[in-house]
C-alpha cells in the first residue's frame, strides 16, 4: 500500500472487535511514535498502552465514557514528560505528542488495527488511573484494536479553499 493509500484509509473507528492486539503490533504502532520528530529532539514523551481491563474501564470514565475505550483491547495514552513554549508560541508537550500520535495512527492502520483520537478525556482523572506524577502532561488518547465497522470517508474541503502558494 501506498501512503497515500494508507491516509485515504485510515478511518476514526469507534466499534472495534473484541479479538486481542499482539504484542508485536502494540510495540510497531509505538515504535512509530518513537520516531517521530519533535522539538529539539527532546524526544518529551511517553506512550503507555493499556491492556488491563480493569484500568482501560476506568480510563473510560476519564474519557467521558466514551464506549470504544472500554471496548478496544487496549487504549493508548500520549502523554509528555515535560512542557515548555517554543519562540512561536507552541507547547512542545502539544505539537510532539501530537506528532507522535499521527505517526502511531497511521501505523495503526498500516496494520489494520483501527484508532480514534479523542478529545473528550479528563487529563487528571487520566493522571490518577495512570498513577502519573503531577508534572505529567496528557496530550492524546486513543483506542487501538481491530475495527468492528468500516466507516466512509468523512468529506474534505477542496484543496483550493483551505491552501494557497505564495510566489
Amino acid at each position: 500500500m501506498t501512503f497515500d493509500e494508507l491516509i485515504r484509509l485510515r478511518r476514526s473507528i469507534r466499534s472495534y472487535e473484541e479479538r486481542s492486539v499482539s504484542r508485536e503490533s502494540i510495540n510497531k504502532v509505538l515504535e512509530a511514535g518513537r520516531l517521530a520528530p519533535s522539538a529539539s529532539n527532546g524526544q518529551n514523551w511517553h506512550f503507555t498502552a493499556v491492556t488491563n481491563p480493569v484500568l482501560r474501564h476506568r480510563l473510560m470514565e476519564a474519557c467521558s465514557n466514551q464506549k470504544q475505550v472500554g471496548q478496544a483491547p487496549v487504549t493508548l495514552v500520549i502523554w509528555a514528560t515535560t512542557d515548555r513554549q517554543m519562540r512561536c508560541g507552541q507547547s512542545t508537550a502539544s505539537v510532539d505528542c501530537s506528532i507522535a500520535m499521527t505517526f502511531m495512527m497511521l501505523k495503526a492502520a498500516d496494520l489494520g488495527l483501527g484508532t480514534c483520537w479523542l478529545g473528550a478525556f479528563d487529563a487528571d482523572m487520566v493522571k490518577q488511573v495512570l498513577n502519573l506524577d503531577d508534572s505529567a502532561v496528557v496530550v492524546a488518547v486513543t483506542p487501538l484494536g481491530y475495527p468492528a465497522e468500516s466507516p466512509e470517508a468523512k468529506p474534505r474541503k477542496p484543496l483550493e479553499e483551505i491552501s494557497d502558494i505564495r510566489e
